[in-house]
C-alpha cells in the first residue's frame, strides 16, 4: 500500500521556505518534491486556508510563509493537509456476525485509538521551530565533517 506523504512533504517545504525566506513558486516546489505543480497548488491551498502561507501572483510571486515556525505545530499541518489516514490497517468487517471477529475488532479498535491519540499528542507538542533547530544541528555537524 502506498504511503501518504503529504504531511512530511509539506513540512519539508515549509522548513525550506523559512530557511530561504523568499517566495517559492509552485513549479519550484513541484521540482523539489518531484510532483506536478497542480498537486502543489492544491496542497498549498490547504495551508493557505489555515493561515500558514500566502500566495502572490506575477513576477517575483509565489508561496510565502506568513506564520512563525514557533506558532505552527506538526498537528496544524496534519490538519491543513486533510488529516491523512494514520494507519493502513483496519478491521475487515465493521459489523461482524462472528463473535470471534467482534472481539478481535474491539481489541484492534482500542489499540488504534490509543496509538492515534499518542501520535496526535506528539504532533501537537512539536513545533516547526524544533525541526528547524534540529536541522541546524545536523547541518553544522555535516559542515564540520567536510
Amino acid at each position: 500500500m502506498r504511503k501518504d506523504s503529504k504531511l512530511s512533504r509539506m513540512l519539508h517545504v515549509l522548513l525550506h521556505m523559512a530557511r530561504e525566506d523568499k517566495p517559492f513558486t509552485s513549479d519550484y516546489i513541484s521540482e523539489m518534491l518531484e510532483t506536478n505543480p497542480v498537486v502543489v497548488r492544491r496542497t498549498m491551498s490547504g495551508l493557505k486556508k489555515h493561515g500558514f502561507v500566502d500566495s502572490e501572483k506575477g513576477p517575483g510571486g509565489g508561496w510565502s510563509l506568513v506564520k512563525s515556525l514557533s506558532e505552527i505545530s506538526l498537528y496544524d499541518i496534519y490538519v491543513a493537509v486533510g488529516e491523512p489516514s494514520i494507519f493502513a490497517i483496519g478491521n475487515e468487517n465493521k459489523q461482524p456476525d462472528c463473535l470471534v471477529e467482534l472481539v478481535v475488532n474491539q481489541a484492534l479498535d482500542q489499540a488504534f485509538i490509543e496509538a492515534q491519540q499518542l501520535l496526535i499528542n506528539n504532533l501537537k507538542a512539536t513545533k516547526l521551530d524544533k525541526l528547524a533547530h534540529d536541522f541546524q544541528i545536523e547541518w553544522d555537524k555535516h559542515m564540520a565533517n567536510k
